[in-house]
C-alpha cells in the first residue's frame, strides 16, 4: 500500500522502539534518507511525500534487518569518521567517535610536535613515515594522512585480515590518500632477516576486549563485528605486550607510540611500556567523557 514518508517514518520509529533499538528515532530517519538518496538536511521536505509499496516495502526491509541487530552503518556501508567518509563492513570495526581523540593528538604531533596541547621534548620533524597497527578501516591513519596536511608523509597501514586491507583500500582511493598496504601478523610483514624497517609514529587500535567479557556486549558488537578485532585474551592485554616489547624494534630515533586502551587499562599498558626500559614520556589521554583512552610514549635514548 502506498503511504506518506510521515506516516511511515512513525511506523518505524514505533517498530524500532519496539526491538529496543537504542538510537531508534536517528537511525529510522537515516535509513530513510539512505534507501531514497535524501540528505537529512531535506528530510522533513519528504514527510508530504507518497511513497508507492515497493518503496515501503524496501524501507520496511531495511528495518527488519535493524531490528535483527544489524549495525546501521553496515546497512548503509558507511561511517563517517574526524568528519571524512569511511566505508565499512563485517570485516571491519566500525570506527567510533572515541577513537577520534587519537587521531586527532597524533595530527597535533605531527603538525605542532604538541600532545593534548602540550609541547613535547622531542625534535620537531620534517618528514614522517607513519605506521597504522591493525588498521581495520585505516580509519586513524588515513585521517591523519589526511588532516596532517604534510607534504612528507608516508603512510603504511597493516592488518593480518585481507578482507580488512581490501576495506582500507578503499578508503584512502575514497578520501584521495597515497598509502602502502601490507597483510600480516603485527609487524611481521617488516621482520625482515638483514633489515628492519622503522617508522617515526606508530599508531595501533589493537584487540582490547578480555575474551570472557565479549559475550555481555551489545548484539550489534557480539554477533555482526569481527572478533579478530575485539578479543584481547584473557585479561585484554594480549596485543599490548605484544607491541609494547616489539615496536621499538621498528621505531626510528625519538619515534612515536600511540594506542587505544580501554578505559581500565591505563595502569597495565603504562606498566608494560614501563617494564620494557625502552619507553619514556609515557603519559594517557582522556577522551570526551573523561575516561582513559589513549596511551602516548617515545622511543628513549639515541640509536
Amino acid at each position: 500500500m502506498s503511504m506518506r514518508v510521515k506516516e511511515l517514518l512513525e511506523i518505524g520509529e514505533k517498530q524500532l522502539r519496539e526491538c529496543e533499538v537504542e538510537d531508534a528515532a536517528i537511525d529510522n530517519k537515516l535509513l530513510y534518507c539512505y534507501l531514497m538518496h535524501v540528505p537529512t538536511s531535506r528530510l522533513i521536505l519528504e514527510y508530504q511525500h507518497i511513497l508507492h509499496d515497493e518503496q515501503c516495502d524496501a524501507y520496511f526491509h531495511l528495518l527488519d534487518r535493524r531490528c535483527a541487530g544489524e549495525p546501521l552503518q553496515y546497512i548503509t556501508g558507511m561511517q563517517e569518521f574526524m568528519g571524512l567518509p569511511f566505508a565499512v563492513n563485517p570485516s571491519v570495526l566500525i570506527p567510533r567517535q572515541d577513537t577520534e581523540i587519537l587521531a586527532e593528538n597524533g595530527i597535533s604531533v605531527i603538525k605542532e610536535n604538541k600532545l593534548n596541547g602540550e609541547e613535547l621534548p622531542l625534535k620537531k620533524k620534517r618528514s614522517w613515515e607513519i605506521l597504522d597497527l591493525c588498521t581495520g578501516s585505516g580509519a586513524i591513519g588515513i585521517s591523519v594522512a589526511k588532516l596532517a596536511g604534510q607534504a612528507n608523509l608516508k603512510l603504511v597501514c597493516t592488518d593480518i585480515s585481507e578482507d580488512a586491507l581490501a576495506v582500507a583500500r578503499e578508503n584512502a582511493r575514497r578520501n584521495h590518500v597515497q598509502a602502502e598496504f601490507q597483510q600480516g601478523d603485527l609487524f611481521a610483514p617488516f621482520r625482515k632477516r638483514f633489515h628492519r624497517r622503522r617508522f617515526d609514529l606508530i599508531f595501533s587500535n589493537p584487540p582490547y576486549i578480555r575474551s570472557a567479557i565479549i559475550p555481555t556486549l551489545q548484539r550489534e558488537i557480539t554477533e555482526h563485528e569481527p572478533m579478530l578485532a575485539l578479543d584481547g585474551g584473557e585479561d585484554g592485554m594480549s596485543f599490548y605486550r605484544r607491541i609494547a616489547a616489539e615496536a621499538p624494534e621498528y621505531l626510528k630515533k625519538q619515534g612515536i607510540l600511540m594506542m587505544e586502551i580501554g578505559f581500565d587499562q591505563l595502569d597495565d599498558v603504562t606498566s608494560l611500556l614501563e617494564e620494557t626500559g625502552r619507553y619514556e614520556n609515557i603519559r594517557g589521554l582522556k577522551d570526551l567523557a573523561g575516561r582513559d583512552r589513549v596511551v602516548f610514549a617515545s622511543l628513549k635514548g639515541d640509536r
